[in-house]
């Protein structure tokens, strides 16, 4: 009986507590879910069983970006120094040094820095001081600002000074020498189809300038005289000078004296090239020689020639004039001759007409290659206004 009575009191227990144990278990989904969490908390775990490995990752990771901000600021800060040295107007570089602009990624953004950079040493060369800038004349102002140091305009006809700077000043003339040397070997009345040979005699050792005439090359002395006047050819003006009788210097001696007998007080020659820099003359004295020049028809064509060939030794050479005025239609040259050596300057005599009316002029000493072409259209303008208005002047008087 007890034991029916224990038996039956067990059973209503379990039927009683059954939905009460039922509620407090987890449904299906709910276990998978604890599973899951249980799932993740075992993968620590076995990371876990290498934690020496994962502190000394750490320890690298912030050892390498503690050395990369260290970096950053370091560039940060040349930056800021090299900017403050740039803007300092170079003052801490040496005269070896240069700053160069350079871009850079700092923090993934684009930066400009300036490095120092050695550079190489340019030594200054001092400008070539001609004999006219040693004596001062390129203090020498005028109204219209000519680049030459000295320039004189005549009236072929009458003698008439129209425009003069610095006239009287004796100055090294370069290959205008060239002009007398031209005037002599005509006036000698000397065989113009005679061959003349170039020699070591007629090498330029005064300035090493180079020559298309080779040592053996033989032209007329009418070719030599041509290319000379030309193309200021310096070894067929020495030809010419050696080949008068009595040699070079029975020809200078005869450049000389054609030069006193010209009223040329102020000039002298040494030899019949020009290189020397003691050949002088005044831009009084050169008017001299462009007008006495002037009456030989044959220097006339050959120093407003604009090309002429000759063929020493078989070969043929084309010469091209060294004035390139007279290939303009615009000017009427009927005498030229251009010079250069580094005492003298850029130099240019022209015998012109401009409406008709015959002008001498002469530039010396004047700056870069085609400033002294340029300084003869600012007087060709000069003079074109200066005749325009005498003409508008005397119309109003007539009118009047």
């Amino acid at each position: 009986m007890l034991k029916s009575a224990l038996g039956i009191f067990f059973s209503l227990f379990v039927i009683f507590n059954a939905p009460l144990t039922q509620a407090k278990e987890p449904s299906a989904p709910a276990a998978k879910k604890t599973s899951a969490k249980k799932a993740v908390v075992s993968k620590p775990r076995k990371a876990a069983q290498a934690p020496k490995r994962t502190v000394a990752s750490k320890s690298s990771l912030e050892s390498k970006k503690t050395a990369s901000k260290s970096l950053k600021r370091g560039a940060s800060k040349q930056l800021a120094a090299d900017k403050k040295s740039s803007r300092n107007a170079n003052t801490s570089l040496t005269s070896t040094e240069k700053l160069v602009k350079k871009e850079v990624i700092v923090r993934g953004k684009r930066k400009v820095i300036y490095q120092r950079v050695a550079q190489a040493v340019v030594p200054i060369v001092p400008p070539i001081l001609t004999a006219g800038d040693i004596a001062g004349l390129n203090m020498t102002r005028d109204n219209l600002a000519l680049a030459s140091n000295v320039a004189l305009v005549l009236d072929q006809s009458t003698s008439d000074v129209l425009f003069e700077k610095n006239s009287n000043v004796t100055l090294p003339i370069a290959s205008i020498t060239k002009l007398m040397t031209g005037l002599v070997v005509v006036e000698a009345q000397q065989d113009m189809n005679e061959i003349l040979e170039v020699t070591e005699e007629d090498i330029d050792r005064e300035k090493n300038s180079t020559s298309r005439l080779r040592v053996g090359s033989q032209l007329s002395r009418a070719n030599m005289l041509h290319i000379a006047l030309m193309s200021s050819e310096n070894r067929a003006a020495s030809a010419l000078g050696r080949h008068y009788p009595g040699g070079i210097r029975a020809f200078v001696a005869a450049m000389n004296a054609k030069a006193k007998s010209l009223g040329m007080n102020g000039t002298r020659y040494v030899d019949s090239t020009g290189l020397s820099s003691n050949n002088v003359a005044s831009a009084r004295d050169l008017a001299k020689l462009v007008t006495a020049a002037h009456r030989h028809p044959i220097l006339c064509q050959y120093s407003t020639d604009t090309k002429y060939v000759v063929e020493p030794g078989g070969r043929s050479l084309e010469y091209a004039n060294s004035n390139r005025l007279v290939a303009n239609p615009d000017w009427e040259i009927g005498l030229q001759k251009t010079g250069y050596i580094s005492e003298a300057g850029r130099c240019l005599v022209m015998q012109t007409n401009i409406n008709g009316r015959p002008i001498v002029m002469i530039f010396l000493d004047s700056k870069g290659k085609f400033s002294r072409l340029a300084d003869a259209s600012r007087i060709r303008k000069w003079l074109e206004t200066m005749q325009s208005q005498n003409v508008a002047r005397k119309q109003r008087a007539i009118e009047s």
